[in-house]
C-alpha cells in the first residue's frame, strides 16, 4: 500500500508533487481493479475517486495546481499521459518522444520542442504499451520496434532499447479527421487552378500516376486529392501499410497489411495484397507507397490493363522517383537487366507529381512531369509545371512561382478522348495563364 502523503507541506517542491501524483494514482488505480468501465464511465470514476482520495490527503492544494494534477492524472489513467494534450491539439500534426525529457512537435510544417516531459524511461514504456497492447502488438528488447494505428487512423511507431540508445521513443503521425479539398491546397498555395485542372483531367482519363516526396512532404494528402476524381461507379482498391486514405466514392475495398505475430508467422505484406487485387476485379488499384518488391507487381498491373493507378514514393525529384522505383524492382527478387526495367517504368507510369515540403515548412507541388518514354537507356521526362523559388522573403518564407513550362503532354490526346480539351492556355507560362505568385 502506498505511504499516505503528509499534510503538513508548506511548499511542495516538484519532487513532492511527484510523489503526491503517484500517491493518487496508485489510490485510483487500486479502486478500479475489478471494476469493468466503459470509457465514459471510467473516466467519471476515475474523476470521483480522485475528489475522494485528495479529501483524504487533507493537502490543500492552490486551485490552479489542483486542476493541473487532476487532469494529468486524468491523461494519465484514460489516455496516453503527457502527449495526450497535445494530440488533442488540432494544429499538432506530428508528436515525437525522442527519450522521457526531449518532446517534439511539427506544428503548422515547423518543428518545435515541447515543454511536456515524461517522469522517466519507465513511463514512457508505459505509455508505449498502453497505444500498443489493446492493439494485440507488443514492443520489448526481443521484438523492440512496432508499428501501429490508433483507433481514430493515427500512425504509431515506438522504439525501445536496445535499439533505442537514449531511451525509449515515439513517433505519432496523426490523423487529420477533416480531409483537405483541391480547393483548399490551391488556397494554401500548393498548387495552382491550372495544375489542379490538369491533374484531375489526368485522373478521369485514367491516367498511371507516381506521386513522389519526401518524409512529411503531404504525399498521402494529395494522393487522398487525386483519388476524390475517380468517377463513382468504378470500383476502387485500395492497399496501404496503415489506413490513412479517406476515399468518399461508395464502392471502395480497403486493404491493409498485418505484420506477423508473435510466433513470427501470418504477415501480409504489400506486395501479396497487390498481388491479390488483381483478382478482385479492380476499376483502379490505390497503393498508399510503394517501398520494396510491390513496385514490380503494381508496375505489372499498370502495364496489363490496369490503367489509373495510383500510388505515392519516396523521392525528392522527379528523376529520383525513376531512379527509387528502378531501387524497389530489384528488391523483388527478379533478375532483370536495368533496360527492361526502365522500359517497364517508362511504359507503365504516365505522369510523375513532385510534392515537397519547403524549408519554411509549406507543402507545394514543385513539379508535374511526363514520362515520355525511351530514349537509348535513359527515360525521358518534360515537366509540364515547375515552381521556380526566386527569393526568401520575411521570416525566411520561400517566394517562387508555380507556372506551365510551356510544354503541352504526349499524351494529350487521350485527355481528349476522356472529353478533356484543355486550353493551350492552361500551358502558357505567361501571365494569361493565371499563374500564382507565393
Amino acid at each position: 500500500m502506498a505511504t499516505p502523503i503528509s499534510a503538513n507541506f508548506t511548499r511542495l517542491t516538484s519532487s513532492d508533487l511527484l510523489k503526491f501524483k503517484h500517491y493518487l494514482v496508485e489510490n485510483v488505480n487500486r479502486s478500479m481493479e475489478g471494476e469493468e468501465l466503459q470509457f465514459g464511465d471510467r473516466a467519471n470514476f476515475i474523476k470521483t475517486r480522485l475528489d475522494e482520495v485528495y479529501v483524504q490527503t487533507k493537502v490543500n492544494l492552490p486551485q490552479d495546481l489542483r486542476k493541473q494534477i487532476f487532469e494529468e492524472i486524468l491523461d494519465e489513467l484514460t489516455g496516453f499521459g503527457p502527449i495526450q494534450p497535445l494530440l488533442d491539439d488540432p494544429e499538432i500534426s506530428e508528436v515525437m518522444v525522442n527519450g522521457p525529457k526531449k518532446i517534439y512537435i511539427e506544428k503548422n510544417g515547423k518543428l518545435a520542442k515541447s515543454p511536456v516531459t515524461f517522469d522517466d524511461d519507465a513511463h514512457v514504456l508505459r505509455i508505449i504499451d498502453r497505444i500498443v497492447l489493446p492493439l494485440g502488438r507488443r514492443v520489448d528488447a526481443d521484438s523492440p520496434t512496432v508499428d501501429a494505428r490508433l483507433p481514430d487512423g493515427s500512425r504509431v511507431n515506438a522504439v525501445v532499447p536496445p535499439v533505442a540508445i537514449d531511451g525509449p521513443a515515439i513517433t505519432i503521425r496523426k490523423f487529420k479527421k477533416d480531409k483537405l479539398s483541391i480547393q483548399q491546397l490551391i488556397e494554401y498555395g500548393s498548387l495552382t487552378p491550372n495544375m489542379a485542372e490538369f491533374i484531375r483531367a489526368c485522373v478521369i482519363a485514367r491516367l498511371n500516376i507516381v506521386i513522389s516526396g519526401g518524409t512529411g512532404s503531404g504525399k498521402t494528402t494529395l494522393l487522398n486529392v487525386l483519388s476524390s476524381y475517380i468517377p463513382e461507379e468504378e470500383r476502387i482498391i485500395t492497399i496501404e501499410d496503415a489506413a490513412e486514405l479517406q476515399l468518399q466514392q461508395d464502392h471502395v475495398m480497403r486493404m491493409e497489411t498485418k505484420t506477423s505475430n508473435t510466433d513470427g508467422k501470418g504477415a501480409v505484406s504489400i506486395r501479396e495484397l497487390v498481388r491479390n487485387s488483381l483478382r478482385m476485379r479492380p476499376d483502379r488499384i490505390v497503393v498508399g507507397e510503394v517501398r520494396a518488391g510491390e513496385a514490380l507487381d503494381m508496375l505489372q498491373a499498370m502495364n496489363t490493363g490496369h490503367d489509373g493507378s495510383l500510388t505515392t514514393v519516396h523521392a525528392n525529384s522527379p528523376r529520383d522517383a525513376i531512379s527509387r522505383i528502378e531501387t524497389l524492382v530489384l528488391m523483388a527478387g527478379m533478375d532483370l537487366p536495368l533496360k527492361v526495367v526502365r522500359q517497364q517504368i517508362s511504359s507503365a507510369v504516365d505522369l510523375l507529381i513532385q510534392q515537397t515540403r519547403l524549408k519554411d515548412g509549406t507543402r507545394k507541388v514543385t513539379a508535374i512531369t511526363e514520362v515520355v518514354g525511351m530514349e537509348g537507356d535513359t527515360v525521358v521526362l518534360t515537366d509540364i509545371f515547375k515552381f521556380e523559388q526566386t527569393g526568401l522573403g520575411e521570416n525566411g518564407k520561400i517566394l517562387g512561382d508555380l507556372k506551365a513550362t510551356g510544354i503541352r503532354p504526349l499524351f494529350s490526346p487521350r485527355l481528349e478522348a476522356a472529353g478533356f480539351k484543355l486550353s493551350g492556355e492552361i500551358f502558357m507560362p505567361s501571365p494569361l495563364a493565371r499563374n500564382q505568385r507565393f
